[in-house]
């Protein structure tokens, strides 16, 4: 067996402890929130994850290129650092526009909207934490930063179902948890403290260095992450938060054993493939071995679940969750192909074509808000949505190969 496929499976093996333990969760969660809580809960949770990607400046994707050791150590500060600012002047302009624009926030318990910066800052610095251990290749670290992080949330979550089955209840939780995960991850690598007289150099140093991750990957990133929790928005918006509940759970049912490899592959794969491409200029060989096991897994996947999804959501949640069986089957050509393109599309950061990634996020994002935006059946605008979503991933996966060739095209 390959290195490669060695550490994914090493990455494999707790991440999906990872997955699992929110999935087995969800068969409780699901008796006990009805789908219009958790369609708040997860309207809220999509802003809270897109201001998360928007405060770190997605410096944490820069770990991997950075030299092991010291250098990227230093580079995690700075990347905290950045997320902390961030979060500082989020949380006055959400001051301000609270104070200047109430109804924007009126849909959203108080609960939601006091805690929705401390989330966001949260789960950017886990996000840190878990991308530092991976450019390391500390798979074992990593591993357990996910389990405990999972495990904290899904536990957390139930226990307070038990009292107050509510949309605040399930983000507390979810806060409560992150910061459990956070904990732990300090303690498996500490990052320590910047060396005494120093300053903010090494801080400054870092931000001109990688500059192009704020100027292109942040825009795109940002709207990719806009684009994956819109259609919750938008559903909910349109058709009421019982069919943006059903949305939620049939796209966090598909995402999670989707991600369990995916999620693997793409922290070997990038490390991988920064390393042969900074030493041969190209990658196409990591690129193709990984693009034929994404395929065949996924391959597998959505013949599964195309005869099964409706009838497995029935008897894991109940009748009234049956709704996002359907759904999930509507959704499936989006998951499958994310499943591909996902850790595949690294490519633009190691090749440095951020710029182009950035085109194609905004042309994702235009068609997920018209698809879901102008049909005036939700069946339809869900059928129209994963269409659009699926032709724009094979242009993606098209071009994250071109950008494996490097110098050979």
């Amino acid at each position: 067996m390959s290195d490669f496929w060695r550490n994914v499976g090493s990455v494999v093996t707790g991440t999906a402890l990872a997955q699992i333990i929110p999935v087995l969760g969800s068969l409780i969660i699901a008796r006990q929130y009805v789908p219009a809580e958790f369609g708040v809960f997860s309207a809220w949770l999509g802003m809270a994850l897109w201001l998360a990607v928007v405060l770190t400046g997605r410096f944490e994707m820069a770990l991997v290129i950075e030299r092991d050791g010291e250098a990227r150590r230093l580079a995690v500060l700075s990347t905290i650092v950045t997320a902390c600012l961030g979060a500082g002047v989020a949380g006055l302009a959400l001051a301000v526009g609270i104070l200047a624009v109430p109804e924007w926030v009126a849909n959203f318990p108080l609960t939601l909207i006091l805690i929705s910066i401390p989330v966001a800052l949260a789960v950017a610095v886990a996000q840190t934490w878990q991308s530092w251990a991976a450019a390391e290749g500390f798979y074992r670290q990593l591993s357990l930063m996910r389990i405990a992080q999972a495990g904290a949330i899904t536990l957390l979550q139930i226990g307070a179902g038990v009292f107050f089955a509510s949309a605040s209840a399930l983000a507390i939780a979810y806060m409560l948890g992150l910061t459990i995960g956070i904990a732990l991850s300090a303690v498996l690598m500490p990052v320590g403290a910047l060396p005494k007289g120093v300053g903010t150099a090494p801080l400054r140093a870092f931000w001109r260095r990688h500059r192009r991750f704020p100027m292109f990957s942040l825009p795109a990133d940002a709207i990719n992450t806009a684009a994956a929790q819109l259609p919750v928005l938008l559903v909910a918006g349109r058709f009421g938060a019982e069919m943006a509940g059903l949305l939620a759970m049939a796209m966090r049912m598909l995402g999670t054993p989707i991600s369990l490899l995916g999620r693997a592959v793409l922290d070997v794969f990038k490390r991988q493939a920064a390393t042969s491409f900074r030493e041969r200029g190209e990658c196409r060989d990591d690129y193709l071995r990984t693009f034929k096991v994404l395929a065949l897994v996924s391959l597998i996947f959505c013949a599964v679940m195309s005869m099964a999804s409706e009838p497995l959501f029935v008897l894991a949640f109940g009748e009234s969750w049956r709704g996002a069986g359907v759904i999930a089957v509507w959704l499936l050509p989006i998951f499958a192909l994310r499943f591909m393109a996902s850790p595949l599309s690294y490519m633009a950061y190691i090749a440095g074509k951020q710029h182009i990634d950035l085109i194609w996020q905004i042309a994702l994002l235009g068609m997920t808000f018209i698809s879901l935006s102008v049909p005036q059946q939700q069946d339809f605008a869900l059928q129209a949505y994963s269409a659009g979503y699926s032709l724009l991933y094979i242009v993606y996966l098209v071009m994250s190969y071109r950008f494996s060739l490097g110098e050979k095209r």
